[in-house]
C-alpha cells in the first residue's frame, strides 16, 4: 500500500512538472515571438542631393535573414531615383583587424511596382565591442557615381523561429542556413522557408577595399535540405510528427517545404543538406528510438525553434 502511495506522489510530481513546463513555454512564446509585417527606415545614407533609405521590418537590423527595401530619393525635387546600379556590401570588422562578410544581395533589383529596391542581407553575428557592422551602398543618379557608407547595428533575433546555422561542409565549403518563415507557426503543418548560402572563396588577389570579390557569397542552385523535426526534451521523447516535407529550392531563390508541428514547445530541425548529385554536404540521420526521460539525439546539422 506504501508502495501504492509512492507512485501516485511521483506520478502527480511528472505531470505537475509536464504543467509547469507547458505553462513557461506559453509565457515566452507570448514574449519572444514577436511577428513583424511593417518595413520601417532602418540607416539612411546622404550623398549631395540624394539620400538613399534602408528598410528592414521593424525598422531594424536583426541576426539572420533580413529582407531590404532600398530607396533613393532626390532631395531637391523629392522624386525617387531610378538606376540600375546600386550596390549593397555589409561587412563586419573584428578588433583583430579582419573584416568578414555574410550572404547578402550585391546588386539590389528595382520593383516598380513598389518603387523600391529590393535586397537581403543575412548578418551572421549581432554587433558587440567586438564585432561592428558597417554598409558600403553605391549608386549612379546624373550620370555620377556616389559612394557612401554607415556604421549599423544588428541587434539580436529574439524570434527562435527565425534562427540560422553556419558551418563547413565535407566539400570544406563555408554555408550558412537562415530560416525565414514562418515568424509565429501554428499547431498545423506550417510552410518552412530557408535560405542556404555558400561563401565563395576569392580566387584574386584583393583589389581596392571594399572589394566585392572578396567578400562574395552566392545562393546554392539545386540542393535538396531534407527535414526530421523532433521534440528534445526528455518528457517529449524525441517524438517527430507526419507530413513533412524536405525544402528544394523555387523560384524566388529560397528553399520551401513544410514542417509540422503538433504542438507547442521546443523543437529541433534535423537536417541533411544535399547537393546537387545527392552527395550529403552536412548531417545525419536521426534515431527514430521514443525516448522518455532522455534527451533526444540531434543530427550534426540541426536548428532550434520555440513558439
Amino acid at each position: 500500500m506504501k508502495s501504492f502511495k509512492f507512485l501516485v506522489i511521483a506520478l502527480f510530481c511528472v505531470i505537475t512538472s509536464c504543467t509547469i513546463d507547458k505553462t513557461d513555454y506559453e509565457a515566452e512564446i507570448d514574449a519572444e515571438v514577436p511577428e513583424y509585417y511593417e518595413f520601417k527606415e532602418a540607416v539612411s545614407f546622404t550623398s549631395g542631393i540624394y539620400k538613399i533609405s534602408i528598410e528592414a521590418l521593424n525598422g531594424t537590423f536583426y541576426k539572420g535573414y533580413n529582407e531590404l527595401h532600398l530607396k533613393v530619393l532626390n532631395t531637391l525635387t523629392s522624386q525617387d531615383v531610378i538606376t540600375s546600379e546600386v550596390t549593397f556590401l555589409p561587412i563586419m570588422s573584428n578588433t583583430d583587424g579582419s573584416k568578414t562578410s555574410c550572404p547578402y544581395k550585391y546588386n539590389p533589383q528595382y520593383d516598380s511596382t513598389n518603387k523600391y529596391y529590393t535586397g537581403y542581407s543575412v548578418f551572421t553575428s549581432e554587433s558587440t565591442m567586438a564585432n561592428s557592422w558597417k554598409l558600403y551602398v553605391s549608386f549612379t543618379a546624373d550620370n555620377q557615381k556616389h559612394e557612401i557608407n554607415k556604421d549599423i547595428s544588428v541587434e539580436k533575433q529574439s524570434n527562435k523561429n527565425l534562427n540560422m546555422t553556419t558551418f563547413t561542409g565535407k566539400d570544406n565549403e563555408q554555408y550558412v542556413i537562415a530560416l525565414v518563415a514562418p515568424q509565429k507557426p501554428t499547431v498545423s503543418e506550417n510552410k518552412l522557408t530557408a535560405g542556404i548560402y555558400k561563401y565563395n572563396k576569392p580566387v584574386n588577389a584583393s583589389g581596392t577595399f571594399p572589394d566585392p570579390s572578396q567578400f562574395s557569397y552566392s545562393e546554392v542552385s539545386g540542393y535538396t535540405l531534407k527535414l526530421d523535426p523532433r521534440m528534445p526534451e526528455p518528457s517529449m521523447g524525441n517524438h517527430s510528427s507526419p507530413n513533412n516535407q524536405d525544402l528544394t529550392q523555387q523560384i524566388d531563390g529560397l528553399y520551401h517545404g513544410v514542417v509540422n508541428y503538433t504542438m507547442t514547445g521546443n523543437w529541433t530541425l534535423n537536417l541533411i543538406l544535399m547537393n546537387q548529385n545527392g552527395l550529403i554536404i552536412k548531417g545525419t540521420v536521426v534515431p527514430t528510438d521514443f525516448t522518455p526521460g532522455v534527451e533526444g539525439v540531434k543530427s550534426e546539422l540541426y536548428i532550434d525553434t520555440l513558439f
